[in-house]
């Protein structure tokens, strides 16, 4: 094995040094190769999502080929050019921390339905650690100025279940994990801020240079890039997200993502801000912390589980959706569409016999059965959702295309390089041809 100060001097030799920048990019594409090679692993490996993701064994990988990079280009693994701070540097950092806190804040604008707009705030505090899993705190606040909802959460992927405390209702519930259900949930809460880092890598970003950000001497990082994430089936998605990183520690200091897309054709938007602050990084941690505290005469409930991201379940969720309503959701993944206030008033045979049962139940009781009635319906969203992390190039005309639509594509998803499954407005389903699936969609809006 060549020794380091081998390896110093025959990085010296070489004729050019790289940018930051094209070091990043050569990080990123070693990363799409290493997570496209895990894609093809036999799913009955099925490895454990926690380990992949927070312990990162992949990074032993990146490591390794970072340095050969490194060689190659001749820019050492831990230094830095152009503006002094890679991305990539960041990365390795991040990805030694084993437990650190943050708060975050997530607010979500847009409308219920046409012209009535709607805001919901959520706070929270988090203790991530990759060893026991995650703890938090939240609150959210009532967009209607009433009192806030307290909950603490958590997480533990050893136990594959997740609990839920809410103080307020003196009620707990558990729910059980499988390794695809975890998986959205990191994604959605954003729980390893190193996968925040890796997606900026794998687009095109710029330097913001330096200033004092949350009273910290910090490098700012900026991508619009649409293909940071999909739209999830939005109209005209619109992004801009900021990462800051403390120049001493190269650990992130301040994370900001803001979206916008287009609701529906009448000019409606939706908008949502995500952003992670106040970090401390590699704080002790104790396994006490992650065991979760139930006090007496707390009630629990089991929290149903959710419908898995298959074609059946979505058919069965949109279904159900135009049993209770006569037409389908206008937006794949808009869960508010999922709620009893867009059926409670239906005139429709289902939905009658639905406001029946309810009469005079308890709030407690209206919400249990509601709930479970209602489960279906998130077969949609969650389907929909796996296919726009899989870039499936998934495409849903739910706002134009109804029951009646027989022959009109209702949902479509790629299957293989010529081919599509597609769902028709009755539900029946075929897999045709793209050249096919171009004729299907000529007349339907783009």
């Amino acid at each position: 094995m060549m020794l380091p100060d081998k390896i110093e001097k025959l990085v010296k030799k070489m004729r050019y040094k790289a940018t930051s920048e094209a070091y990043d990019k050569a990080l990123g594409s070693f990363l799409r190769v290493v997570e496209d090679r895990e894609k093809q692993k036999s799913a009955s490996t099925q490895p454990n999502i926690w380990r992949t993701i927070m312990k990162s064994p992949i990074t032993k990988l990146a490591t390794a080929a970072v340095v050969i990079i490194a060689c190659v280009i001749g820019l050492s693994l831990w230094r830095t050019t152009g503006s002094g701070i890679a991305l990539a540097d960041v990365l390795a950092r991040v990805e030694q921390v084993k437990a650190f806190r943050f708060k975050w804040t997530y607010t979500f604008s847009g409308y219920m339905g046409p012209n009535k707009p709607y805001s919901q705030e959520t706070r929270a505090t988090c203790l991530n650690s990759g060893e026991y899993g995650v703890k938090s705190s939240v609150e959210v606040l009532d967009p209607y100025g009433g009192e806030s909802t307290f909950s603490e959460v958590y997480v533990l992927p050893q136990k594959k279940t997740m609990i839920r405390i809410t103080p307020k209702q003196k009620k707990y519930e558990r729910q059980g994990l499988d390794d695809a259900i975890f998986d959205r949930i990191q994604k959605r809460n954003n729980m390893d801020t190193g996968t925040l880092v890796k997606k900026i890598l794998k687009c095109k970003y710029e330097s913001l240079g330096r200033s004092i950000v949350d009273g910290v001497e910090a490098e700012g990082f900026r991508t619009t890039d649409p293909n940071y994430e999909s739209g999830g089936g939005f109209k005209n998605l619109r992004l801009d997200v900021k990462m800051w990183v403390d120049v001493k520690t190269r650990l992130p200091v301040r994370y900001e993502k803001v979206t916008s897309a287009d609701f529906d054709r009448n000019g409606n938007r939706m908008s949502q801000q995500y952003v992670e602050y106040d970090y401390q990084w590699d704080v002790p941690v104790d396994a006490s912390e992650f065991e979760p505290v139930i006090p007496d005469g707390y009630t629990v409930a089991t929290a149903p589980k959710k419908p898995a991201p298959t074609e059946e379940n979505a058919i069965k969720g949109l279904k159900l959706y135009a049993d209770l309503s006569g037409h389908y959701p206008k937006n794949a993944n808009w869960t508010s569409e999922y709620q009893w206030s867009v059926f409670e008033k239906s005139e429709i045979p289902a939905a009658k016999r639905l406001q029946e049962e309810i009469k005079g139940l308890t709030e407690d009781e209206k919400a249990n059965r509601l709930r479970d009635a209602l489960l279906p319906l998130h077969g949609i969203g969650i389907f929909y959702g796996s296919l726009v992390r899989n870039a499936k190039d998934p495409a849903y005309y739910g706002e134009t295309v109804t029951p009646k639509d027989a022959d009109k594509v209702l949902m479509r998803w790629k299957i293989s390089d010529n081919e599509y499954r597609v769902i028709f407005g009755d539900l029946h389903v075929e897999t045709v041809t793209t050249e096919k699936l171009t004729e299907l969609e000529k007349d339907l809006p783009k």
